[in-house]
């Protein structure tokens, strides 16, 4: 029996693959819990309308995320930290900070695993962060710190 995987099957194939499986397997578990369709014409159509989706959703979401890129270029974050005695700062500010303070003040949404650099910024004046917002989409946020007087 052919059928056409509707998702990843362990030892079996993956999604949207066409596969050669028993008469029993097939009709009794992959069809009955929707995780493969009958490998007909009808079923290649769908398979097929199911690709173009979610290629154009994935094109949705990148055209998103390089908006989103563009936006973030032109921010510039400013925090305040205090300084030791020979001038340097003290503490860090972290992604989880960063994150926090785009989502209070400019409604950004941002994920701190999404930060490509996995390193607190912990000297004074401007640092550069990169963030992967989707694949190959990548942002550069400026993050500016000041001595707290």
């Amino acid at each position: 029996m052919k059928v056409i995987l509707l998702q990843d099957v362990k030892g079996v194939g993956k999604k949207n693959q066409v596969v050669e499986v028993s008469q029993g397997y097939g009709a009794n578990f992959l069809i009955p819990r929707g995780l493969a369709i009958l490998s007909n014409q009808r079923g290649l159509e769908f398979r097929d309308r199911k690709i173009l989706e979610e290629k154009e959703e994935l094109a949705a979401k990148k055209a998103n995320a390089e908006k989103e890129a563009e936006r973030l270029e032109s921010i510039v974050l400013e925090f305040q930290a205090a300084a030791s005695k020979d001038g340097r700062m003290m503490g860090t500010i972290s992604p989880k900070q960063i994150e926090a303070e785009l989502k209070e003040k400019y409604d950004i949404v941002i994920d701190k695993r999404k930060f490509v650099d996995k390193i607190a910024v912990n000297a004074f004046g401007y640092t550069n962060l990169k963030i992967e917002l989707f694949k190959d989409v990548l942002a550069s946020i400026r993050v500016h710190v000041s001595e707290k007087k």
